[in-house]
C-alpha cells in the first residue's frame, strides 16, 4: 500500500512585537486521494474529525503578525495533538494494544481508527511504513516549526506564550462553551490561564477550566513553565460560529473571531504588564 504524501503545515513567523505563537492543529482539510481511499466511506470520515474552520476564525491575528503553525493534512489521517507512539492495532499494523481508557483506546489515537459516532474508519489497518511516512510527512513537521518559532520567539522576548486552538462539537447541557486547559497548571503558569479566563469572560462566556479538555501532546510537549515558555489550549464551542447544519460559518462567527483575538490580546497584554522582556 502507498500513499501520497500528506502536506505538510502552514508556517507563519512572528512579528517582532508578539510573544504569542498560535497553533491550529485539527483544521487541515488537504487530503490526498489515495489516503480518502483507504477510508471506509472515503473522504467524508475523515474530515468530519475536524475542528472546522478554527483556522479561519484565527486569520486576523495572523494577518496581525502573530506567529503561527497550522496543520493542512486532516486530523483524521495523524494527529499532532496525540503523542508519536499512541498508536493502536486498529489503526496500525503490528501496534500494541493501548492502555486501557487512554484516547487511543477509543480510537483517538496518533491515526485515529474511529470516524464520527465511533464507527470503523479504515478499511483495515495500517502497514507500519504507512504510518511511519504519515509521521514524518505532517506530524514532525508540525512540532519541529513550532519548536521553531518558540525558539525564535523566546531569544527575542525571554520567553513565549502558545496558544493552541481547537472548537469541540456541541457541548452538553450545562456545560459553558469555552474550556481552557493547561494539564492541570502543569504546561502554563496560573496567571496565564487566569489572563486567558478573564477575556472569555470579558467577552460575555462562561468557561471551564481542564474539563472535560485538559489539553493534550502539543502543549505537553512545548509548555515549559520553569523557561517562561507556556502552553494553553483553547476549546470554542462549535455552535458559537457555524450555522445549524455544521457546515459553515454561522451568525456568531465575527463574534467568535473577536473571543480568539481577545484571548491571544489579553495574552500580551498581561505579559507586557508583568514587564517581561519586551522586543529588541
Amino acid at each position: 500500500m502507498s500513499e501520497t504524501p500528506l502536506p505538510s503545515p502552514s508556517v507563519y513567523s512572528p512579528s517582532a512585537g508578539s510573544p504569542v505563537i498560535l497553533s491550529v492543529p485539527h483544521s487541515g482539510r488537504n487530503l490526498p486521494e489515495s489516503v480518502a481511499k483507504a477510508a471506509i466511506g472515503g473522504s467524508k470520515p475523515i474530515l468530519a474529525l475536524s475542528d472546522p474552520l478554527v483556522d479561519q476564525l484565527v486569520g486576523p491575528l495572523v494577518e496581525r503578525g502573530f506567529g503561527a503553525v497550522i496543520a493542512r493534512a486532516p486530523r483524521g489521517a495523524i494527529d499532532p495533538n496525540r503523542a508519536i507512539d499512541a498508536l493502536e492495532p486498529n489503526a496500525v499494523e503490528g501496534a500494541p494494544p493501548p492502555p486501557p481508557r487512554s484516547r487511543e483506546a477509543k480510537g483517538l489515537g496518533l491515526i485515529p481508527s474511529r470516524g464520527p459516532g465511533g464507527s470503523r474508519l479504515w478499511r483495515e489497518p495500517l502497514p507500519r511504513v504507512v504510518a511511519q511516512n504519515r509521521i514524518a510527512a505532517a506530524w514532525l513537521p508540525y512540532h519541529d516549526a513550532l519548536e521553531r518559532l518558540i525558539d525564535q520567539v523566546a531569544a527575542r522576548h525571554g520567553g513565549a506564550i502558545l496558544l493552541d486552538c481547537h472548537s469541540m462539537p456541541p457541548r452538553r447541557r450545562g456545560l459553558p462553551p469555552v474550556v481552557i486547559g493547561d494539564r492541570h497548571g502543569t504546561s502554563c503558569a496560573g496567571w496565564v490561564s487566569a489572563a486567558a479566563a478573564s477575556a472569555v469572560r470579558a467577552c460575555h462566556y462562561q468557561s471551564a477550566f481542564n474539563h472535560p479538555f485538559a489539553g493534550g501532546e502539543i502543549i505537553r510537549r512545548h509548555g515549559d513553565p520553569d523557561r517562561n515558555i507556556h502552553a494553553l489550549q483553547l476549546e470554542v464551542d462549535r455552535s458559537l460560529y457555524m450555522d445549524r447544519h455544521m457546515r459553515d460559518a454561522g451568525p456568531g462567527w465575527r463574534r467568535t473571531q473577536m473571543l480568539y483575538g481577545a484571548v491571544a490580546d489579553a495574552l500580551l497584554a498581561e505579559w507586557d504588564r508583568r514587564g517581561l522582556r519586551a522586543a529588541e
